[in-house]
């Protein structure tokens, strides 16, 4: 064999050998594992033989990195969840939701886990119409496992309103999205005889504040004589009417009674210039009521006393389930308990809360009276 004929055969050879490390690179799984310095040694001799230098991989190859770079990207991906609140201008009432127009609600969410410069949405419907659309940055809390967001919203119209909260997929975080928070907005306008919800509502913040009312959800004369106590108390006109001023102290939980007296323990004070009586315990309004006192012909005593007889029933007087504090002073039942001072000296309270009264008072309690 000449020399010529044996490098001939030599280059044979070698393309030979080449020939199945082609065929796998064309077969090659979506993610291979290659040695960089393997890769430059097997490259070398298809150099020197002459070989093709570096050269576009193939369709099938392109496909098979896009494929692999997918199935990175979903395997960084956090999975995770999100939940959405109402926390605040809002009020229970049974299992129902409530507020009314004009309320600030306030919104409070949480997302799992938290993921550096994520953004939620969060969307706010009136019925089928998007009232608000918003795009809030979660903060991470101490732990940076969990993240909290904020929003809120003014009640509108009347009406079931729905909050959400999603977040969009993103190269780091899956896309999520909460269940709806949902809230009634009703309507404030109430008169004796009307009943719902917001009629409820009004009931519970008034019993919430000491005032004797009745529950269920109609406005009775219970509801009128709390609410007559309830504008006494605060200086309004002395009425059994509900209005927008009424509703926006009721709902921030304002204009209670104010005790006098809390180191008296259980007691009752009568406030002459409100023209109001409460039973008070540990040092917080227990039933707060209308009352009428003495005109000014015969005015009530004040002072601190202390009950020391009963008479139940009705006497000779017309009054009705009576509890004296000094001499034939006592607080009493009587058909006619105006806004202002009428009785003989006694406190006048409706008849339909006598007894009430009657079976609160322990003989031996105090009892305050005072301007």
């Amino acid at each position: 064999m000449t020399g010529r004929t044996a490098i001939s055969a030599i280059a044979a050879s070698l393309a030979i050998a080449a020939t199945p490390a082609a065929a796998f690179a064309q077969d090659a799984p979506a993610e291979p594992v290659v040695d960089p310095a393997a890769a430059a040694a097997a490259a070398a001799p298809s150099a020197a033989a002459g070989g093709p230098q570096a050269t576009t991989p193939p369709p099938a190859g392109r496909e098979a990195a896009r494929r692999g770079a997918a199935r990175r990207v979903a395997v960084k991906r956090a999975a995770g969840r999100i939940g959405v609140n109402l926390v605040g201008g809002v009020y229970h009432v049974g299992s129902a939701t409530l507020t009314v127009p004009g309320r600030d609600v306030r919104i409070s969410g949480r997302i799992v886990p938290y993921v550096p410069h994520q953004k939620v949405q969060v969307r706010v419907w009136l019925g089928s119409k998007l009232a608000k659309n918003v795009t809030v940055t979660p903060k991470p809390t101490k732990t940076k496992a969990t993240a909290t967001f904020s929003a809120r919203f003014i009640a509108g119209k009347t009406g079931d309103v729905r909050v959400f909260a999603t977040h969009a997929q993103t190269p780091e975080q899956a896309r999520l999205a909460s269940k709806a928070a949902a809230v009634t907005v009703v309507d404030t306008s109430a008169g004796f005889g009307s009943s719902g919800p917001f009629v409820s509502l009004v009931q519970q913040k008034l019993a919430a504040l000491g005032y004797a009312t009745s529950t269920g959800g109609t406005f009775d004369a219970a509801l009128g004589r709390a609410l007559e106590a309830f504008r006494k108390v605060n200086g309004m006109d002395r009425t059994q009417t509900l209005d927008g001023a009424i509703v926006d102290k009721l709902l921030r939980g304002v204009g209670g009674f104010k005790v006098r007296y809390p180191q008296h323990g259980r007691h009752v004070e009568a406030h002459l210039g409100q023209q109001v009586l409460a039973l008070i315990e540990n040092g917080r309004v227990f039933r707060a009521y209308t009352t009428s006192s003495g005109k000014p012909s015969t005015p009530t005593v004040l002072g601190n006393f202390r009950f020391y007889w009963r008479q139940p029933g009705v006497n000779d007087r017309g009054m009705v389930d009576s509890t004296y504090f000094i001499r034939g002073y006592a607080i009493h039942g009587y058909p006619e308990v105006p806004t202002y001072p009428a009785s003989h000296g006694c406190l006048r309270v409706p008849i339909p809360v006598a007894a009430d009264i009657y079976n609160w008072v322990h003989i031996g309690d105090q009892i305050d009276v005072y301007y």
